[in-house]
């Protein structure tokens, strides 16, 4: 409990960790609230992949990973889900930390055993940072940098040593970490693609698959965690199965017709008209809106700056007129959405207004590297009255679009020093953000723009967002209530040249790589707010993107087959680890 390290002068010892003062459960807890303790076992769920897949080895950038893959493994913690920014023991039946967070142990459960018998050690646990951070995933060498050691320090004890100054956030960090048997791994090629099952400690393995068809997962009916607090009601349903169709579309129609029984839509349009079917009038088929406290990130048009037409921020301020979300929201959308105006939106991490108390205090070191907008206007996008003429935001655009040294040459817009004409492709995977992609097309054009958009399949589109090879593109940032380490991945400047990141926007920002760093090392929760404030208002005055939309629930659609707790947990909707089948 983070509260008792901070004043504390001795280290906390104990069952959990939380970021933000007292754990819920205590050591003696028997399960979460929001499970049913005696739900039963059995049955089967079906849901849905989109594209293909052709890789069990989530841990690595090459391939498309299957869906799912994470069942088959523990980590060393494991959040709830009524909780923000707390972790209970998984792996690990204890954890230490100094009050100065320096450091972090973690003691082994003595049963915890992989599928084929064999215990896990704390040698597991020590292979899996070093290959991580040597072949894994280029995400984990940043997510990671500041693990300068681990060791063994005693018979089931682990102990990660951090460098880099203070960061509450990194013991949990660890407690995240998947781990791998280092008895498997050993004699295999990490870096490699494979179609093998890997051997896993989870709840779940998998039974059988058909590369980019189909992949089912078994329940593991000895599982050694089965009957911890932590376990007690998930993980009901025996057998859980991902069929993949090749695009949303096909996805809705074979979820009407019983091809599987439950999915998370998110589109407007198939929600307001696609289920309009018998099966939902008699009830058979459910449509349901459960309340989502998460922070909704950042859904977004994203430029990338590493081409030569996005580097003033004059161009892509300009470029957000195009898009009328009024109009679209309306149109399209069926009023479902709010308008994004934050990269942690729907959450108090999200900046209003204009800086003042500590957020102030924070930037005004920063005064003369920054736009003097972010210390003197709030920042607002571009609004219409949704009547589809955007007229008048078509001629800010191609006012700063002038300032920037872009001109019309024969309805053809060119810088006036290099003659480059400007050209934009939107790169979608989704069929269904065409109709969305093809009026801002439009204004583009009126613009005197090239733009034009193209839909490709799942595994180019992922091949060409892993080396940014786009002009625009559609992403999301999801954002925890606690951010940390994971800032740098989407914003830092190492990780706009590193393959695999998710620093679509090619941001390379000193301000931005300091702000990333007080927001990891805030010392209360109260500094976290406002450093993330801070990072927030910088990162929108950079116009990186043209903000999307977002809604504060989750829209399920299911076959009446399933029993589900009473109160769904306000983080997660759950399913299919605390349902359960009729």
């Amino acid at each position: 409990m983070y509260a008792s390290i901070t004043s504390a002068q001795t280290n906390y010892q104990g069952h959990a960790l939380s970021l933000h003062g007292d754990v819920k459960y205590d050591a003696d807890f028997k399960h979460f609230d929001y499970v049913n303790p005696n739900a039963p076992k059995g049955g089967e769920a079906k849901m849905a992949g989109l594209g293909t897949f052709d890789n069990l080895n989530p841990f690595i950038l090459k391939g498309v990973p299957a869906i799912g893959l994470g069942m088959t493994y523990n980590t060393l913690l494991t959040p709830s889900l009524d909780e923000p920014g707390t972790e209970y023991g998984a792996l690990a039946e204890s954890v230490e930390v100094p009050p100065d967070f320096s450091w972090v142990a973690f003691t082994l459960r003595a049963n915890a055993r992989w599928h084929d018998g064999k215990p896990v050690m704390v040698e597991d646990v020590i292979f899996t940072m070093e290959i991580l951070k040597e072949k894994g995933h280029p995400f984990y060498r940043s997510y990671y940098a500041n693990v300068s050691s681990v060791e063994k320090t005693g018979p089931r004890t682990v102990k990660f040593s951090f460098s880099g100054g203070e960061n509450r956030e990194l013991p949990m960090i660890i407690g995240q970490l998947a781990i791998v048997p280092k008895h498997y791994w050993e004699g295999r090629n990490f870096e490699k693609t494979t179609t093998e099952p890997p051997l896993g400690s989870g709840p779940y393995k998998i039974e059988s698959l058909e590369i980019g068809r189909y992949i089912t997962y078994s329940r593991v009916e000895e599982y050694w965690g089965r009957d911890l607090a932590i376990n007690v009601g998930q993980n009901n349903v025996d057998v859980i199965r991902y069929d993949y169709y090749r695009d949303a579309t096909v996805a809705v129609e074979a979820l009407k017709a019983g091809e599987y029984d439950f999915r998370a839509e998110n589109s407007s349009k198939d929600w307001a008209t696609a289920y309009e079917i018998p099966a939902f009038a008699e009830g058979r088929l459910i449509k349901e809106l459960v309340p989502d406290k998460n922070s909704s990130g950042m859904q977004a048009f994203w430029f990338n700056t590493r081409r030569s037409k996005f580097v003033d921020p004059k161009v892509r301020q300009a470029l957000n007129y195009t898009f009328d979300f009024a109009w679209t929201n309306t149109n399209l959308f069926y009023g479902q959405y709010t308008r994004t105006t934050s990269f942690f939106s729907n959450s108090n991490l999200a900046v209003t207004g204009l800086p003042k108390g500590q957020e102030l205090e924070i930037l005004t070191p920063y005064r003369d590297r920054l736009p003097e907008e972010v210390f003197t206007k709030a920042f607002e996008l571009p609004e219409t009255d949704g009547a589809g003429n955007i007229r008048q935001n078509l001629r800010k655009a191609r006012a700063l679009l002038a300032e920037a040294g872009w001109e019309i040459k024969g309805q053809t817009l060119v810088h006036y020093q290099t003659r480059e004409v400007m050209t934009i492709e939107f790169l979608l995977v989704s069929p269904s953000f065409e109709r969305i992609v093809g009026p801002i097309v439009q204004n583009m054009k009126r613009l005197g723009i090239d733009a034009t958009l193209r839909t490709v399949d799942r595994a180019q589109y992922q091949n060409r967002m892993n080396t940014f090879d786009f002009d625009m593109t559609v992403q999301w940032v999801r954002q925890s209530l606690s951010p940390g380490n994971e800032q740098r991945d989407f914003w830092s400047s190492e990780e706009a040249d590193t393959d695999g990141s998710r620093n679509w926007a090619g941001i390379k920002d000193p301000v931005v790589d300091e702000l990333i760093d007080k927001v990891i090392s805030a010392p209360d929760r109260q500094s976290l707010v406002a450093t993330t404030h801070a990072l927030d208002r910088v990162l929108l005055w950079g116009f990186y993107v043209i903000p999307q939309w977002h809604m504060q629930a989750h829209r399920l659609v299911y076959w009446d087959k399933f029993g589900k707790p009473s109160q769904l947990p306000p983080y997660q909707h759950g399913f299919p680890t605390i349902w359960w089948r009729k």
